[in-house]
């Protein structure tokens, strides 16, 4: 009998995923990388001088590096890719499920970030980063329209995407909708909006809160700004009151880290 197309796809889609590689590079990166015992490692590749400054970890690791000289390095990543002399093959992390990373204890009011369509890996990187020191249980961003994994991204969160659950989701509204469900009120960032993020937060203190940001320029598409419980803004001093979303995510973590 002849599989359904859908089937078929899933299948495929599956089979693609498991294929799937990335390759890490720096010195952070690679060294967070090597002490993660959740990250599956497959090659590794190194200069004699990133090797000496690695060389704790990649004897922890168990791996066996490759030595390569710096004025040829062989690793198949961007020529202008500031490498360090590091580089590491891995499968890209496995953070399980929404509810699983989100649910809340009885005793807690958790914060998690959604981003819509920010596909800028530096953005998402710096992102990680700053969602990682002011604690919050997951990034969320939809499969399609989104940074992936890649090694820019993971130079950039600097070390943060092996600690930082980064979860890529079908659907951002559903998504957000399950954390409606499990109890979050969902707080998109939006410069025209009325209310403030101090006054929002106020107002919904001892909840646990979804931070929602836009790609910059387009910003929150329509169906995100309808699926929020609540659009704010992060006031600005003077007439130029735009942020780059990342420092936009920042201030809006710090802020929302103070209220729980």
């Amino acid at each position: 009998m002849k599989k359904p197309k859908w089937v078929v796809e899933k299948e495929q889609a599956r089979r693609q995923s498991k294929a799937q590689t990335v390759w890490l590079f720096g010195l952070h990166a690679v060294r967070d990388a090597l002490r993660n015992p959740q990250r599956e490692r497959l090659r590794l590749i190194v200069t004699r001088n990133a090797c000496d400054k690695l060389a704790g970890d990649i004897a922890a690791s168990g791996m066996a590096p490759e030595m390569a000289d710096p004025r040829k390095f062989p690793a198949p990543i961007d020529p202008q890719s500031v490498h360090q002399g590091a580089a590491l093959e891995v499968k890209p992390l496995d953070w399980g499920n929404l509810e699983g990373r989100c649910l809340a204890a009885e005793d807690q009011a958790p914060l998690v970030v959604l981003l819509d369509r920010v596909t800028d890996p530096h953005n998402v990187g710096a992102i990680l980063r700053s969602a990682e020191v002011f604690g919050a249980r997951a990034v969320i961003a939809p499969l399609r329209h989104s940074a992936p994994e890649t090694g820019a991204l993971a130079k950039t969160a600097s070390g943060a995407l092996e600690r930082q659950p980064y979860l890529r989701v079908k659907n951002l509204a559903n998504a957000m909708n399950q954390l409606q469900k499990l109890g979050y009120v969902v707080l998109g960032l939006d410069g025209e909006a009325e209310e403030t993020l101090e006054h929002a937060l106020a107002a919904w203190k001892g909840r646990p809160v979804a931070l929602v940001l836009g790609a910059e320029g387009p910003g929150l598409r329509q169906k995100t700004k309808e699926t929020c419980d609540q659009l704010v803004k992060i006031p600005a001093a003077g007439e130029f009151g735009s942020l780059n979303v990342s420092n936009a995510a920042a201030v809006a973590l710090y802020a929302a880290s103070r209220n729980a």
